[in-house]
């Protein structure tokens, strides 16, 4: 019951097809998890994480539950500067699905002309994997997703956005 419980939480409330033309983070945060209160998302993530412990959640809540973030509204704020970054530049799009219950990512969308054939271009992800909370994946085909990079933050980003362009 749980789990049922806990992919309702997760599912965002209003019609699916306006998530899907989201160009922001913001725009994807219509689940029970965005608006409950913090301290009911959490109990019931924990309750869920302990049947199974793989289950979709956001990034920011793995790592609020962690105690690596100290809110939503924190994670929510990192979502929204990243957004705003790279939306002034040219070639990122946002793509608001990538795994069941999280936010979305970003890709360069120039990267995929380095690639000969089918290609998954530069991507940004959220992550609770590590404290800078950003992991960007270099251009590659359609084989072997290459490990991740990890970003140490949205200073990092900044500092090297022009850089990570160019080459992947």
């Amino acid at each position: 019951m749980i789990a049922l419980e806990w992919s309702q939480a997760i599912e965002p409330h209003a019609v699916l097809s306006s998530i899907a033309s989201a160009v922001r983070p913001s725009e994807t945060r219509r689940a029970w998890v965005h608006r409950a209160p913090e301290d009911q998302v959490l109990t019931l993530y924990r309750s869920a994480a302990e049947v199974d412990p793989e289950l979709p959640a956001p990034w920011w809540l793995r790592a609020l539950a962690a105690g690596a973030l100290s809110s939503r509204s924190e994670g929510f704020l990192l979502e929204d500067r990243v957004g705003k970054l790279l939306d002034a530049r040219p070639g990122w799009v946002f793509v608001p699905w990538s795994t069941e219950g999280d936010t979305g990512y970003w890709e360069y969308m120039p990267s995929e002309r380095r690639v000969d054939g089918p290609a998954i271009p530069t991507t940004l992800i959220l992550t609770d994997r590590h404290p800078g909370w950003l992991d960007i994946y270099p251009v590659h085909g359609t084989g072997k997703t290459p490990d991740p990079l990890a970003v140490r933050g949205l200073a990092d980003l900044r500092a090297n956005l022009a850089r990570w362009e160019s080459v992947f």
